[in-house]
Formats: structure tokens, C-alpha cells, sequence
């Protein structure tokens, strides 16, 4: 298995080794985007060898080994997961929760350098980015891809919400989780989209506020994660395979759950923000409405980064 990549467009590459997909491409003077994009490339290589050899530590709770305050990791990627999932080690949680947008953190340090106006790296979703002074990214938020044919390479969809982040905000990492994507949850949040100053850290938090939107129901479906995957991290903790139409009063009774632990961390300088999305219900903390929801119908697109669960 070795790493391959594919020009998408004059902005756009599309790079792969595994399990790691990514969207990426950057704007600026175009010798500094060669050599930006060369040393990305160079540290994107080993990036997988290196967390398949801590692989067995990664896919233990943090919680287990939390009495041990220096980190149990070696690797920079797998460091980077660890400390973004310590402060969530009072609930159940692996550093594997931060695993995609701590890669994107390690890859985007190659485009801080001069002749770089912007760049992102968008891995299934959750985006690091690089702004210069004055610039800035446009993203959209749409809550369910299922619901709009042939989204993998989907163009102009209608949006439920948009927002913009500059340079001049603290955030540089964007990452959403929920039951309806590649990844497993707990909750049955349709999509949580996170704001804060790192991929990893919105990553972990996007994970745990989304394990929050949550009730019981008997119509919820949750089966072991061991049962869907057997090398999952959750082992046998029940995940959401399928949620049916619910009644507003209980949408908004579980989104309340998930805004109450989205102003907590909040509050703890973990996020800047966070959207929470369920059935065509939203709510959002942290987030100036003017500038961010539109609308209300909510995974990750952007006008260069791509969704959580479509590539572009």
C-alpha cells in the first residue's frame, strides 16, 4: 500500500495512502505552492506507518490511562489525538475520535510559510486551515446529504446555513460527526459541526457533542460497534444505525442535551462554536447567527474544502 495522489483541478489535489483521504489546495504565489505542497507530501507519507505502530495504545479510552499525565504516545499525529481527547476523558473516549483532524493539523503546518495566502486539508471532512492576514474561507453547512442524489460530487446544493471564517478569528479547524457519517456514534444527531482553533480539537469535541444529542426511544436502533467493525475503538458500546421521525418536542429535548455540552466546552475554551442538527431542527452556540445560519435544513461543504460526507 503506498500513497497516491491526484491533481483535481488548478486549486485541488486529491491524496490517499489507506484510510486517509484528503481533499487539499491552497492559493498564493505558485513557487511557494510547489514547495508547500512537496513538503506536505513529504510528511503525508510516513504519517500512517507511523499511527499503525501506536495503534493499540490509540484505540484505548483515554480514561484508562488518564492517571498518567504525561501522554503515553511517541508520535507527533498521535500525540496530537491524545491531548485533543484529554479533556473529554471524564466520558468515553479514544484518541482516535481526533485521529482525521489531527492528521489535517500535521499536514497544514507545510502551508505556513510566505507566498501562501490560504490553504485547507480536508480529511473526510474535518479541515485544517491556513489563512494570511486578510484572507478568508466561505463554508456551508447541509445537515443531510442522504437526502440530495449523486452528493458525492455534488455542486451548488441548497445550503441550511453558511458562515465565514477570516483571519482575524481564532479558528482554524472545522470538523462534524453524527450518526449518518463514516463514522460511528453514539447519539443521533443527524450532524454536529464544530468551530475551534485546531482540526484535532474540534474533532474530539465534534464527536462528544454529537454522542450528546441523544434519548431513548424504542424506536432508536443501536447495535454493538464490535458487531459493525471489528477492529472498532468503541468495542462493544451500543452505536445509532437508524433513528426514526421523531416529534419536535423530543428533537428539541435531544439537541438541548447536545447545546448543554457544546456551551460547556465552550466555556472551557475547547470550541468556538458549535451547529447541532436533527431532523430539520438546528441550534447553535458560539456562533453570531447573522453571520452563520440561514437557514435550517446541515455535514460540511465549503467553496474549496469539501463536506464530511461528499467529496468535491
Amino acid at each position: 500500500m503506498t500513497p497516491t495522489r491526484t491533481r483535481l483541478d488548478e486549486h485541488r489535489w486529491h491524496w490517499q495512502h489507506g484510510p486517509i483521504d484528503l481533499i487539499l489546495g491552497a492559493d498564493g504565489e505558485p513557487d511557494a505552492v510547489r514547495a508547500a505542497y512537496d513538503a506536505c507530501w513529504e510528511r503525508f507519507s510516513p504519517v500512517l506507518e507511523e499511527l499503525v505502530r501506536e495503534l493499540n495504545v490509540l484505540r484505548q479510552p483515554v480514561q484508562a490511562v488518564a492517571a498518567r499525565h504525561d501522554c503515553p504516545l511517541r508520535g507527533p499525529v498521535a500525540t496530537r489525538m491524545w491531548r485533543a481527547c484529554h479533556p473529554h476523558r471524564s466520558s468515553f473516549i479514544t484518541p482516535m475520535a481526533a485521529v482525521a483532524g489531527s492528521v489535517a493539523d500535521e499536514l497544514i503546518a507545510a502551508f505556513a510559510r510566505d507566498g501562501i495566502a490560504r490553504a485547507f486539508i480536508n480529511n473526510g471532512g474535518d479541515i485544517a486551515l491556513h489563512l494570511a492576514a486578510g484572507q478568508q474561507y466561505r463554508v456551508g453547512v447541509l445537515a443531510d446529504l442522504a437526502q440530495i442524489p449523486g452528493t458525492r460530487f455534488a455542486h451548488d446544493p441548497a445550503l441550511d446555513a453558511h458562515l465565514t471564517l477570516d483571519a482575524r478569528q481564532p479558528i482554524r479547524g472545522v470538523a462534524t460527526s453524527g450518526w449518518r457519517g463514516r463514522s460511528f456514534s453514539l447519539g443521533i444527531a443527524d450532524s454536529v459541526t464544530v468551530l475551534a482553533r485546531d482540526a484535532a480539537s474540534a474533532d474530539a469535541a465534534a464527536t462528544m457533542i454529537a454522542n450528546a444529542v441523544d434519548l431513548d426511544h424504542a424506536g432508536i436502533v443501536r447495535r454493538p460497534a464490535s458487531s459493525l467493525k471489528d477492529d472498532s475503538d468503541l468495542g462493544d458500546l451500543l452505536v445509532t444505525v437508524d433513528v426514526p421521525r421523531l416529534p419536535q418536542p423530543l428533537i428539541d429535548f435531544a439537541l438541548a442535551r447536545g447545546v448543554d455540552v457544546a456551551k460547556r466546552l465552550r466555556d472551557q475554551g475547547l470550541i468556538e462554536g458549535a451547529a447541532l442538527f436533527l431532523q430539520g431542527r438546528a441550534r447553535v452556540t458560539g456562533i453570531d447567527d447573522s453571520r452563520a445560519l440561514s437557514a435550517t435544513r446541515a455535514s460540511l461543504t465549503t467553496e474549496a474544502p469539501c463536506s464530511k460526507y461528499a467529496a468535491c
